[in-house]
């Protein structure tokens, strides 16, 4: 992509309204607009990343044989009286009535959609277990939202439900899902810490919220210093299960089932929570199967979060400087920023057009910054952006035929000629 011709708004002065430095930094990366309270739209840059995310998680979900599907946001109060949620959920539900005058929403969440699609066609035990999710939007009008992405009224969210014949195999698709959430996590460049949640009026210990680190997190998590020390084959909730976290007001350091020394407490970001809720949905909204003796079976649910476009905001939260976003390669909107110091000299020109059309012919995402701007404006939006790695041609690439490479994370600067930095960055990026 050529900077010159890529719709990329961004700002010069930190934004008023923005309190938090995802925020910040979202708006003046020219990420996201604000079209009301709480409604964000995604631009050009912002909008990469979060479908990276999505990507990922899909690919996460589809791996452990999840089945992707699609419902509407729209969804009629009907089904909401059938499980008795309707007059429960309170004002964050937008309601309204169409040209018909039938009461409708804007789904704020689909347990009761997909627990009727379930019923429609699932007849037999056979067909179970079944597990299908989706990425959609959804709306909670928020009485005060703020924060940007990371509080907003519109948000993009993964929601997954589970359905089983008995708890034991309830418990087993929970802890599927449970251990597929670390992976994703790990993939996005992120240490998830699971902390055991409340369950509420179900009961039981199947919930738990995923956490992860930042300076400005909402909850104070109190975790085993073991966590920081996991291997991706530690990732299985039995494992986990020996460790130990909570948050806020759920530590109690005299029961503490590990060594007090051993204690370690960070801001947390919720972007994920996962829980078991029995035959809640499915037997208000008589969803029932035929057994294997032709007994009737109610199957038993689960429902399984991740907020999207909160992640978006989470991992900035989480890697950022004084100069701007620092992102993971594996959801950065591109991986490398290419940046031509004199746009003008026929050399140079020259150098550089190769050098994108390689990058680009190589499998990299590359952002050519071929504006005729002041160098420092061009090495500032790059801090900015945070794209993993910056490559300069300049009067080195002419007088020494090298090429200037710039760790974003570390900020370490090499000068390599140019068969060398294509195997550096091939070596670093990997296959992409």
């Amino acid at each position: 992509m050529r900077l010159s011709r890529y719709f990329l708004p961004t700002l010069k002065e930190t934004p008023s309204e923005a309190q938090i430095a995802s925020h910040r930094l979202m708006l003046r990366a020219g990420m996201i607009n604000q079209t009301s309270a709480g409604i964000y739209s995604w631009l050009p840059l912002g909008l990469r990343v979060l479908q990276k995310i999505e990507t990922i998680i899909a690919e996460e979900q589809n791996r452990i044989g999840c089945h992707r599907v699609l419902m509407p946001t729209l969804q009629p109060a009907s089904l909401w009286r059938e499980s008795g949620r309707y007059d429960d959920y309170g004002k964050e539900m937008l309601r309204f009535r169409d040209r018909h005058d039938r009461e409708m929403l804007y789904g704020p969440t689909n347990e009761e959609v997909i627990t009727d699609i379930v019923r429609q066609y699932v007849k037999s035990y056979r067909s179970l277990p079944q597990t299908l999710y989706q990425i959609s939007w959804k709306f909670r009008d928020e009485i005060r939202p703020r924060f940007g992405v990371m509080r907003g009224r519109e948000f993009l969210m993964k929601d997954g439900y589970s359905f089983d014949i008995n708890y034991e195999g309830a418990k087993a698709s929970y802890e599927k899902i449970f251990e597929s959430y670390l992976v994703t996590f790990r993939r996005l460049g992120l240490t998830a810490i699971p902390v055991q949640a409340n369950s509420g009026a179900i009961g039981g210990n199947l919930s738990h919220e995923f956490q992860i680190v930042a300076p400005t997190g909402e909850s104070m998590i109190y975790y085993d210093a073991a966590y920081d020390t996991l291997g991706d084959q530690d990732m299985t909730l039995a494992r986990l299960q020996n460790l130990y976290a909570a948050a806020d007001e759920k530590h109690d350091p005299y029961n503490c089932p590990i060594p007090l020394e051993n204690v370690k407490t960070a801001r947390g970001i919720e972007v994920g929570h996962i829980f078991y809720f029995g035959t809640k949905y499915s037997k208000a909204m008589n969803l029932t199967v035929q057994g294997p003796h032709s007994e009737t079976i109610i199957p038993e649910m689960g429902s399984y979060g991740i907020g999207v476009s909160r992640l978006v905001g989470a991992i900035i939260e989480s890697s950022h400087d004084e100069d701007g976003i620092i992102w993971p390669t594996s959801v950065a909107p591109f991986h490398i920023g290419l940046i031509n110091t004199k746009i003008g000299d026929e050399r140079l020109d020259k150098i550089a057009e190769e050098l994108y059309q390689t990058f680009q012919k190589q499998g990299f995402d590359v952002l050519y910054d071929d504006r005729n701007e002041r160098i420092g404006v061009k090495f500032a939006d790059m801090d900015l952006m945070g794209l993993p790695w910056q490559v300069v041609v300049g009067n080195k690439t002419l007088d020494q035929k090298t090429l200037e490479i710039k760790n974003r994370k570390t900020g370490e600067r090499q000068d390599l000629s140019f068969e060398e930095g294509l195997r550096y960055l091939h070596h670093h990026l990997g296959t992409l």
